[in-house]
């Protein structure tokens, strides 16, 4: 007996419909997607990276005016990358440098191929040089679910209000997840953003999975550490970023943390004599070393591990980062934001009563993490800590304005109060040589 010609159709129309649920793609596509910026540290240079589904070759056209022809060129090169979950599905990142930019002049380009194009994106070119006053977005814990902050952050992009994002670990939660595709959906939200301004990266605990991979595959930050560990300048200061976790998830290689410290070191020895062009020293990293959260972080205990190391003596970075004066530490990983008096080791170092942030002897810490993601805000605990200065249990995001050499400006904006500013501090330094708090 031979079954009807209409019940093969409808098998197939059964099979392809299968097929789709299970995201087996029928035509993979070569349109770029996911594109977003990073700084390669070089002055007049931009990272362009995004992500096709079929090897296609990589090339950004640019130029200045916002119609019309493109008629600079850049080609770059793709890797495939294959995600850690059992459909291990590929993706092509591509990156492509573009260099020889004009300091501060407007970009319009777009990436792809001759297979594909991307739709036109714009971006400023960083300035040169230490005498300009950066502007920066900072925040961390930012989920494909739940993004509060992000149409605030896209608004703000679109006013050109910033010259670079930091974002300070915790992405998408998780970028593994659903073999990589919230990854995808991540990196398409932030898009807006990330393809407007360079979009500068440290790891968190979230973006762990099959050793950091996703994590590393899919931004491109300075330096040969796949993004881990880095550093640039940006202005007046020299900005560092290193990754808290590998204090955390040892498995994946206990000499990266003595790797990470003694870069850490290296780099913060550099700083320090570079002060008289580059006055500042700013940190990011995604666990704190304090913090006053009703929880069981690590930050919560005495014996934080990023603080004091491993088995509470090897490699802490709170001695190190003392000792060559960091001045700024930005930190995420609570799901809140709280700003720090100039503190070390559990003692407050204000400049003075009147005017704790001006010279302050210890370092600064703000903690901002409450973009927005699916496990939603953290609480404090009851009593505040005699070391933390503002607790603030509401979604938003912090403003750092690197006003010049001897003042910074930080303000966190909440989301839950339409974009109010709910903590607004100076942190001044008078100009001096080396800046060493012992």
């Amino acid at each position: 007996m031979h079954p009807l010609p209409g019940y093969w159709s409808c098998c197939s129309l059964l099979l392809l419909f299968s097929l789709g649920v299970q995201g087996s793609p029928g035509a993979p596509s070569a349109a770029p997607e996911q594109v977003h910026l990073s700084y390669p540290g070089e002055p007049g240079s931009m990272t362009v990276t995004w992500t096709t589904w079929v090897p296609t070759r990589s090339e950004v056209q640019f130029g200045l005016q916002p119609s019309g022809p493109l008629p600079l060129r850049a080609q770059g090169t793709f890797v495939p990358f294959v995600d850690g979950g059992i459909l291990r599905r590929k993706l092509y990142i591509h990156r492509v440098t573009l260099r020889k930019l004009l300091p501060g002049v407007q970009y319009v380009y777009r990436c792809g191929s001759a297979q594909g194009w991307s739709r036109r994106f714009r971006f400023r070119a960083l300035k040169n040089g230490a005498h300009w006053s950066p502007r920066l977005a900072v925040f961390g814990d930012l989920g494909a679910d739940n993004p509060k902050a992000l149409p605030r952050l896209r608004r703000d992009t679109q006013q050109g209000m910033y010259d670079a994002v930091l974002h300070v670990g915790d992405f998408a939660y998780n970028m593994d997840q659903d073999n990589a595709r919230v990854g995808d959906r991540f990196m398409r939200l932030i898009e807006p953003v990330a393809a407007s301004l360079p979009y500068m990266t440290c790891p968190g605990n979230h973006e762990e999975r099959y050793n950091f991979s996703n994590y590393k595959a899919r931004f491109s930050m300075p330096g040969d550490n796949e993004g881990l560990w880095y550093s640039w300048d940006l202005g007046p200061a020299h900005i560092i970023s290193f990754s808290t976790e590998v204090y955390f998830f040892l498995h994946y290689g206990r000499h990266l943390v003595q790797r990470q410290f003694r870069w850490l070191e290296s780099d913060l020895q550099k700083a320090n004599k570079n002060r008289a062009a580059r006055p500042w020293i700013i940190t990011m990293g995604h666990r704190p070393m304090y913090c006053s959260n009703a929880d069981l972080d690590d930050c919560t205990r005495h014996e934080s591990k990023v603080r004091k190391g491993l088995q509470g003596k090897l490699y802490g970075l709170e001695d190190l980062f003392y000792k060559y004066g960091v001045d700024l530490q930005l930190w995420a990983h609570e799901h809140s934001y709280e700003r720090l008096w100039p503190i070390y080791n559990y003692q407050v170092f204000n400049g003075s009563g009147e005017m704790p942030y001006t010279n302050p002897r210890g370092p600064v810490h703000i903690i901002t993490g409450s973009a927005g993601c699916e496990e939603r805000l953290t609480p404090f605990a009851v009593f505040p800590r005699p070391w933390s200065a503002v607790r603030v249990k509401e979604y938003g995001y912090t403003r750092l304005h690197i006003l010049n050499g001897t003042h910074i400006h930080i303000q966190q904006v909440s989301d839950d109060q339409d974009g109010k500013i709910v903590d607004d501090v100076w942190v001044v330094r008078p100009l001096f040589g080396r800046r060493m708090y012992l």
